[in-house]
């Protein structure tokens, strides 16, 4: 029981939250590029908050179900479809067996993630699910998805209470500009006034180097007092270096665990999800605001989460209509398999 890879897409991996307490040996944290995004959807079927999904990008997959299981699709809109029809996202999808679940190529966003009911049965390493392709470690066989692989589901769980009310609005990607704001430092005191003046005044354009490691972006030439390589240290999630050239690189999920260059700022993690869903040529702009303010920011979403979880908790209208509720769980459950 499980699904099928027909076709893999662009780029298709198994993804969490990350392989956290092992980045001073060298190994990356990886996991998901838009954590809320991720969050969301494990929320929508009740899964635990860190449990592994499907992270897709740019140009979707075609997975063929073995057995039947729920589903929620959350992030960019890839146009999915269910055996030729098209599928909700942001709402729990009952998967039937022999169903074809298609993705085309991002109509908004970059990124898409699918969470799964029944768990996928993806071994932990090292504490986490994730793949991290650089290192071959993790996910499936450490690496992004192929034709003919097939993953199978850790549970039979095919039922979720107030399943009417699971559904959330989608999230809006479709803007091609984004402010991101920005804790100054660590090494922000590199930086000539000039140059930072023009890393927080000026609009800088997203490249086609971008990847699950890093963005870099183009635009105005960010100046040093006397350069910008450091002796290498920590790199977090977000962080903004500015190497010779003067062009910053926001340094992602995969991004390497030390770094030489000077980091002039560090994405707020509630603004990260606004990046990564951009596409190139998209524009950006920073701002800078404190640590507490990022804080809050944090907590506020943090809370924003909770509201969500009591929104598809509690019955909908149509669930005090006997009749239609007894309906859908007959198409729920005709086609289940022996």
């Amino acid at each position: 029981m499980g699904f099928r890879v027909l076709k893999p897409g662009m780029l298709t991996t198994v993804q969490d939250l990350g392989r956290y307490g092992y980045q001073s040996q060298g190994i990356s944290v990886s996991g998901v590029m838009d954590v809320r995004s991720f969050k969301i959807a494990n929320l929508l079927i009740d899964n635990p908050e860190n449990e592994a999904c499907l992270e897709i990008t740019l140009i979707g997959p075609t997975l063929e179900f073995t057995s039947a299981t729920i589903i929620a699709i959350t992030g960019g809109d890839f146009s999915p479809t269910i055996n030729g029809k098209p599928a909700p996202m942001y709402t729990a999808i009952y998967m039937n067996k022999g169903d074809i679940l298609k993705f085309a190529s991002a109509r908004t966003g970059s990124r898409c993630y699918v969470a799964f009911s029944s768990y996928l049965d993806i071994p932990v390493v090292m504490g986490s699910r994730c793949t991290n392709m650089k290192s071959i470690t993790g996910g499936f066989k450490g690496r992004k998805l192929q034709a003919d692989d097939y993953i199978g589901f850790r549970i039979k769980r095919r039922y979720l209470p107030f399943f009417l009310s699971r559904t959330l609005p989608p999230e809006d990607f479709t803007k091609e500009f984004a402010e991101l704001r920005v804790i100054m430092g660590p090494q922000s005191d590199m930086f000539t006034k000039q140059g930072i003046d023009t890393f927080l005044g000026e609009e800088f354009t997203v490249t086609s180097e971008f990847d699950r490691m890093g963005c870099r972006l183009d635009g105005p030439f960010i100046s040093t007092k006397n350069g910008s390589d450091i002796i290498s240290d920590g790199i977090a999630f977000g962080a903004v270096q500015v190497p010779a050239h003067g062009k910053p690189i926001i340094m992602l999920a995969d991004r390497q665990t030390t770094g030489g260059y000077a980091k002039i700022a560090t994405v707020a993690s509630v603004d990260i999800p606004k990046l990564v869903q951009r596409k190139t040529d998209h524009k950006i702009r920073f701002r800078a605001i404190t640590v507490e303010e990022a804080q809050k920011l944090y907590l506020s979403e943090l809370e924003e989460l909770g509201g969500m979880r009591k929104i598809i908790h509690q019955p909908c209208k149509e669930v005090l209509d006997c009749r239609l509720v007894a309906k859908r769980l007959t198409t729920l459950f005709v086609k289940e398999e022996e």
